[in-house]
């Protein structure tokens, strides 16, 4: 991507610092040179017990690894496409169990919020707190989130080129909060349908911030199931892995025991077993990036 082959392509990014791409969340270092760092969980939170089960594998999956784990689940799901779609326990009884499971396992943990009026309540317990693609340019929601001075995840909106989150950065930053997480998750390709453009993650990553990929909402086929999204889960191994080799910070991904009956993504979601393996091939890919960048 050259100089004009956008609209105002550089006419922000020019003016970022890329040297800043590394920071901790909580011990977690994050960003250039840094290891690989998972984002993984349950679309949606559907019951303690399963949240618990899912978040006990991915630690000794990430633990056997070596790999850093910030666990992750929805304690609302508030753009689903039907009405009638499970949206999760609400924010009161999920963010209490997302501190269940915080506790137990020591763990840290990451969930999305809507509205400004939710962010005092998740600041409280979340390690991460995480914008919605959708809500990627809501300003107050943005600074609200921001002025926690908690790390934040924001996801580029599926309706964005990946310059314009230069933008979106500049208005959590714009509060002193340089704990800042990217989310590539594809572009809106045609009906019901995602494309990945991997010049994204090198383009995202000049803004100084570190730059995750989310391998399963970028195989998800938005409101393709008429009532629900569907998904193609099995793309989502290939697509993980060009991404670490286009030099993506981290992985972002929902898993699930059984995605054939989970409450929410379950067409785009990985099988809990299939997690470690992926995993494996991607800290390979790294390390070869690595040793051929040293």
């Amino acid at each position: 991507m050259t100089k004009g082959n956008g609209p105002a392509y550089s006419t922000v990014l020019d003016k970022m610092n890329p040297e800043k791409r590394a920071f901790e969340i909580d011990g977690i270092p994050v960003g250039q040179g840094q290891p690989l760092l998972l984002i993984a969980g349950p679309c949606v939170i559907e019951s303690y017990e399963m949240t618990l089960k899912i978040a006990k594998y991915l630690q000794g999956v990430t633990r056997k690894l070596g790999l850093a784990l910030i666990f992750k689940a929805s304690f609302d799901k508030a753009n689903r496409t039907s009405i009638e779609s499970f949206r999760g326990p609400g924010i009161g009884r999920g963010l209490e169990i997302l501190m269940q499971v915080k506790r137990e396992l020591d763990i840290r943990v990451l969930s999305d919020v809507h509205t400004p009026a939710q962010i005092e309540a998740a600041a409280e317990v979340l390690d991460v707190i995480q914008i919605p693609a959708f809500l990627c340019r809501q300003t107050d929601l943005v600074l609200a989130a921001a002025r926690t001075q908690k790390p934040l995840n924001i996801k580029k909106g599926q309706f964005l080129a990946p310059w314009d989150m230069a933008n979106v950065v500049q208005k959590a930053a714009s509060t002193g909060n340089a704990r800042i997480l990217i989310t590539e998750r594809g572009a809106m390709f045609g009906y019901n349908n995602l494309v990945v453009d991997f010049r994204s993650i090198p383009i995202m990553q000049k803004t100084g911030f570190p730059v995750i990929f989310d391998a399963t909402h970028s195989i998800q086929l938005p409101g393709g199931a008429g009532t629900q999204s569907g998904g193609q889960r099995e793309f989502a191994p290939p697509l993980a892995r060009a991404a670490v080799a286009a030099g993506a910070d981290g992985v972002f991904m929902e898993v699930h025991p059984d995605p054939d009956h989970a409450l929410c993504d379950g067409p785009n979601s990985l099988r809990l077993e299939a997690v470690g393996d992926l995993l494996s091939q991607l800290i390979a890919v790294k390390n070869v990036l690595s040793n051929h960048q040293q």
